[in-house]
């Protein structure tokens, strides 16, 4: 992980998330390494909003789970911290390493990223794409998709990383 100042070339944007299909990350890094670019990973805690907004900073957040323990995010900041770093230690051996960081945003993700990415220039957005089911169609239809909102919603390039499992394969 590097400090957010970077050596001057935009970063792109990553949203991240626990659990996240790995495509979406290794599609990411390779990008970034190929383009020279630094990263940018976004994770975006639905269960708070955003109290205040400081580029500098994470964002400074109210949870609305108060009984949340600061420990669970900074369990789950790690996991994911660990994810990215074993993404990006996967970049092909011609590519320079990346240059990535971390932020912990609030609110709705869609939102959050386009802000984010406004306040840091970056060239690009990089999302996956939801998972499949039952459930997560009806919450994609209750939420909206990430990508679509910001397909439609803000003017930076948006790349989707599809889930590239076939269907038939991701049953149990």
């Amino acid at each position: 992980m590097t400090s957010e100042r970077f050596n001057g070339t935009a970063p792109l944007l990553v949203g991240v998330m626990p659990k996240q299909h790995p495509e979406v990350l290794q599609t990411a890094t390779t990008l970034a390494a190929r383009l020279g670019a630094p990263l940018v990973c976004a994770y975006v805690d639905e269960a708070s909003y955003l109290v205040e907004w400081d580029p500098a900073r994470s964002a400074h957040r109210l949870s609305l789970h108060p009984d949340a323990d600061d420990k669970e995010i900074r369990a789950l900041t790690s996991e994911l911290e660990s994810v990215i770093q074993a993404a990006a230690a996967k970049v092909p051996a011609g590519d320079d390493g990346v240059e990535w960081t971390l932020r912990t945003l609030a609110g709705d993700p869609a939102r959050a990223l386009a802000q984010l990415a406004a306040e840091t220039d970056a060239p690009m957005i990089i999302v996956g794409t939801s998972e499949r089911g039952f459930s997560h169609r009806i919450a994609e239809a209750l939420n909206g998709s990430v990508g679509a909102w910001l397909t439609h919603h803000q003017s930076r390039p948006v790349l989707v990383v599809p889930y590239r499992m076939p269907a038939h394969e991701d049953r149990p």
